[in-house]
């Protein structure tokens, strides 16, 4: 009998590694759709061994103790989730960003190639200045504005030819904190949000991303790959939708620049980063449901466990 796919997970804390092991071990995730299998294929009992790593399980910026846990683990493919995201105070603490994002992911590329596994490793649309005025597919020219999307690029130039980089944008998962959470508390406690409307980007749902991460282990792709949930958007728009699905009336969000933001935010970020999955389509998978869809699952689940 073949036996299971060995698959480790780094980050599996994360709002995205909590979703990626359940997906993997056959569980929809929180804030899931079960109808949702980009490759048609359901995951089968003892389909994939899962080792899942958090930070307190291994410190990935120390090269040696990362690759003698890659050695030690043998593992058929990697899932590199683990990351530093705040992408302000990386403005201010680039060493460390850069450490993580940057020199980790080299690291585990390395370790993934000693011990023969293929390795899958998260990007950003911050790698893109958002001045093309329409939605980048992969092979745009990269241009990143802040030390967050600058560590990403230098994350993915570290790869392999034959890794498999997966740029999304605007993660958001029920057990995580994240922006919607947020909207959501101020919602249902009566208050109202402000947000920004001229920033255009595309919203991916930690589920959603989980389940093409299935895929993304079972074909072991090559090269970069755009995988967000389909319709572009704004922090307004999202705010306003998610409003109404909780009850509240038009006066609940409303837009402002980001020029309004106070205190200004110390990263810049891309005007227009939207993200273009045709390339997912046009290889044969189920292209993400709309943001809408990705909002009202995150919102129901959310209520669920609060």
């Amino acid at each position: 009998m073949t036996r299971p796919v060995r698959i480790l997970v780094t980050g599996a804390g994360g709002q995205v590694g909590v979703d990626v092991l359940d997906a993997l071990r056959g569980t929809t995730p929180l804030g899931g759709d079960a109808l949702f299998q980009p490759d048609q294929k359901l995951v089968r009992e003892d389909e994939f061994e899962v080792l899942g790593l958090t930070r307190h399980d291994l410190d990935i910026t120390e090269r040696d103790h990362t690759i003698h846990a890659v050695r030690s683990v043998r593992p058929d493919v990697i899932i590199h989730l683990a990351a530093y995201t705040q992408v302000d105070r990386a403005e201010v603490d680039r060493d460390a960003c850069y450490a993580v994002n940057a020199s980790a992911t080299e690291s585990l590329s390395l370790a993934a190639h000693d011990v023969d596994a293929h390795f899958i490793a998260i990007s950003t649309d911050y790698v893109f200045d958002g001045t093309k005025g329409a939605a980048y597919i992969e092979d745009d020219e990269t241009n990143p504005l802040n030390v967050y999307g600058a560590s990403k690029r230098a994350g993915e130039l570290a790869c392999a030819s034959d890794d498999t980089i997966v740029r999304t944008s605007w993660v958001m998962g029920v057990r995580g904190k994240n922006v919607l959470h947020v909207i959501g508390d101020r919602a249902t406690s009566g208050a109202t949000v402000r947000f920004v409307n001229d920033q255009t980007g595309t919203a991916t749902f930690a589920s959603d991303l989980a389940r093409v991460l299935v895929t993304m282990a079972r074909q072991r792709p090559s090269g970069i790959w755009h995988i967000a949930n389909s319709g572009t958007t704004t922090w307004f728009d999202i705010a306003a939708y998610a409003g109404s699905l909780l009850g509240r009336s038009d006066d609940f969000a409303t837009p402002i620049a980001t020029s309004d933001l106070s205190p200004a935010p110390l990263a810049t970020r891309p005007v227009r980063s939207d993200l273009s999955t045709e390339k997912w389509v046009d290889a044969g998978f189920d292209a993400l449901p709309d943001w809408r869809d990705g909002v009202a699952r995150l919102l129901r689940d959310r209520v669920s466990t609060r």
